[in-house]
């Protein structure tokens, strides 16, 4: 039997991405089931559907609502999956500072081969790695666009669509993936 802590999520990557989402870390929840975003409390896929961001992906799929099992096709719309750790755990503080600052140099040699037009990070506290490790001299990071790119990427930070997440409402999370998709160029109608 395979322990539950070995098994991950699959990156979701290839060449000529608009955008390739970014988590810290899977949790143990997604990885046994094998999609990001797995657990129906995360906000992730509802506010993405509700979304101008996902239109274009939920009218070839021909459906309203996005759901976990969508997340391998959506390479085909131009959305990709990766995260900062890849090993799986039930909350994202129980990973050690070394380990987020070791993940920094393989997302950085990920976004390098594949060339994603947008990096978006999901939540300012895995982005922290990245910017100390990066580019500790730009500014602090904040929501929106970062000053600076990571390789060809332009960098953008959202909140964190997780429900432990307070701070973001779902109509807020919903208005961030529309600034996102006005950041690529889709239309907002």
């Amino acid at each position: 039997m395979t322990d539950v802590s070995e098994v991950t999520l699959p990156d979701l990557l290839r060449p000529g991405l608009k955008i390739v989402f970014v988590g810290i870390n899977p949790s143990l929840f997604s990885a046994q089931r094998g999609h990001y975003f797995a657990r129906t409390t995360n906000r992730f896929w509802p506010c993405f559907s509700r979304s101008v961001l996902s239109l274009a992906a939920r009218q070839a799929l021909g459906v309203e609502v996005l759901k976990p099992e969508h997340d391998r096709v959506l390479p085909d719309y131009g959305f990709g999956f990766t995260d900062l750790v890849k090993r799986p755990t039930a909350r994202a503080d129980q990973l050690d500072p070394a380990e987020l600052a070791a993940g920094v140099g393989a997302l950085a040699a990920k976004l390098a081969r594949d060339k994603p037009l947008i990096a978006c990070f999901h939540g300012i506290t895995g982005f922290r790695y990245v910017h100390r490790v990066l580019a500790a001299a730009a500014p602090t990071p904040q929501l929106g666009e970062q000053p600076w790119r990571l390789g060809p990427s332009r960098l953008f930070v959202i909140p964190n669509p997780s429900p432990a997440n307070a701070h973001a409402t779902p109509a807020l999370q919903t208005a961030w993936y529309d600034r996102l998709a006005a950041e690529v160029g889709f239309n907002i109608q």
